[in-house]
């Protein structure tokens, strides 16, 4: 009792905890066990591997989060293309204001003519991109069902 109240009385070093961690115990893994507590761990995202464990035991709830490394850079890229496909068609508007403005009228519909032959090729190719979009979210939604 006199210890605890010294304890108390000094005011340097690191102030008591209310409920002190006192009890320790050890567990052994054999290789195939280690790897798979690893595995789990690593799923688990937490920092630190006791309070893992100790989730564990008394049933606390551990958030598991798999990132699919594919699907997320294939939603980059899609975002990318999105943002210079926006690009292209607020070009498209200002190169035919331009065209109207300086051209004469013969001339600024020959521009046209093979700036509306471009349009046709990048219309296929955001077909294209759509029909791929489209089989992603199938096989993507597909893979969510089987889990």
């Amino acid at each position: 009792m006199e210890e605890n109240n010294k304890k108390q009385l000094r005011k340097s070093g690191r102030p008591l905890k209310k409920d002190p961690v006192k009890f320790r115990y050890t567990v052994s893994f054999n290789e195939e066990e280690h790897a798979r507590f690893l595995a789990l761990f690593d799923s688990s995202e937490m920092k630190v591997k006791a309070h893992f464990i100790t989730s564990c035991l008394f049933e606390k709830t551990v958030k598991t989060i798999q990132i699919d490394k594919g699907t997320v850079d294939f939603y980059m890229r899609l975002t990318s293309f999105h943002s210079q496909f926006r690009s292209v068609g607020v070009n498209y508007n200002q190169i035919v204001k331009l065209l109207y403005r300086h051209f004469s009228e013969k001339k600024a519909a020959a521009f046209l003519f093979k700036l509306e032959k471009q349009t046709v090729e990048l219309a296929e190719l955001c077909k294209k991109v759509i029909q791929i979009s489209e089989e992603f979210d199938l096989k993507y939604l597909k893979k969510e069902n089987e889990k």
